[in-house]
């Protein structure tokens, strides 16, 4: 625990007081007793000295110590009022945790909660307006380690900012960061009350799948090339608890390229389309696959769009996807 002095105004009083004090005989240190005779006026230095000792902890702004979820030392304060959000996630963590005014800048790639898009943008993952960012003043900027470039990090810290960065990497990683959020922005009980229910969620879903049989998925989440997803991914974990198999598990690559011919010898039962892009047009890659009779999730009916910011974006949101995914894979269990 760090804490910053903002007493000096509180000092104004005493200095005037010593400074009224008559200069001590030549040859003499200045305090000396003799220099010092008792005085109405003189006696009234005496209880401004004792206030502003009494007063001291109310006299000081608290910092706390952190390391963020990639090791750096940061130092916020005890409660950050003006706060900078450089990812989507983050941005929804924080409304999640009940923070509103508070949040004064935003990354141009935040859309949710529809309150994210009154607030002043402040650039792209990688790209920032950092004259931008100043004007604002915040005193906390967060960010995260999937997409903010440790340079940017970098330059932030020069010009003053506190920055703090999460990077989760799967659904635990996720309860995780939420939980160091809400200790960093002072919101530790509200972040709590999350992951709790976050957590609930999942039981169920794992609950009512346990002794389902595991449909073989592929979720597609490009189009030209085909790109799917591999181990290590939000994507590959959600299937798992879904009650799924990820035929592209045992791929080394998070996010590897498929030809058809791959697809067609994993045959799996569900295809998954996320949305990734926003411009794309998902009917006609729907129907695309609706060529390839020989692919048992085309047989059957069984190829789905699904929100990519409820699978792919690492918030409180990503349960909301994760029970779409096992509505899905097993839509018995869950009518």
């Amino acid at each position: 625990m760090k804490k910053q002095m903002t007493i000096r105004s509180a000092l104004t009083p005493l200095r005037e007081s010593v400074a009224a004090l008559p200069a001590p005989p030549q040859g003499r240190k200045a305090g000396h007793p003799a220099d010092l005779p008792v005085t109405p006026s003189r006696m009234r230095i005496l209880p401004t000295l004792v206030l502003l000792l009494i007063a001291w902890p109310v006299a000081v702004t608290a910092a706390n110590d952190f390391v963020d979820e990639v090791g750096r030392p940061v130092t916020v304060p005890s409660v950050p009022k003006r706060m900078i959000s450089l990812a989507p996630n983050v941005t929804e963590i924080l409304f999640a945790l009940g923070l509103d005014q508070e949040i004064v800048g935003v990354s141009i790639h935040c859309n949710f909660p529809e309150k994210a898009k009154t607030r002043t943008r402040v650039g792209s993952y990688i790209s920032l307006d950092f004259e931008k960012i100043v004007s604002l003043k915040p005193d906390l900027i967060l960010g995260t380690g999937a997409g903010n470039t440790k340079d940017m990090v970098d330059r932030l810290e020069k010009l003053g900012f506190p920055t703090y960065i999460i990077f989760p990497r799967n659904f635990d990683g996720i309860l995780t960061s939420v939980r160091h959020l809400g200790q960093v922005v002072a919101k530790e009980k509200e972040s709590l009350a999350i992951v709790r229910n976050m957590e609930n969620r999942r039981q169920e879903i794992i609950a009512l799948t346990r002794d389902a049989r595991r449909p073989r998925v592929f979720m597609q989440i490009g189009e030209a090339p085909i790109v799917t997803v591999g181990r290590g991914s939000f994507a590959d974990d959600l299937i798992s608890l879904a009650g799924g198999e990820n035929v592209a598990a045992k791929e080394d690559k998070m996010y590897p390229r498929w030809g058809m011919e791959e697809v067609l010898n994993r045959l799996p039962e569900v295809i998954l389309i996320s949305s990734m892009n926003p411009k794309g047009s998902y009917e006609k890659v729907v129907q695309e696959w609706s060529r390839w009779k020989m692919i048992p999730a085309v047989q059957h009916g069984r190829i789905h769009l699904i929100d990519s910011d409820l699978i792919d974006r690492p918030s409180p949101r990503i349960i909301e996807g994760l029970e779409e995914m096992a509505r899905l894979f097993h839509p018995e269990r869950f009518k």
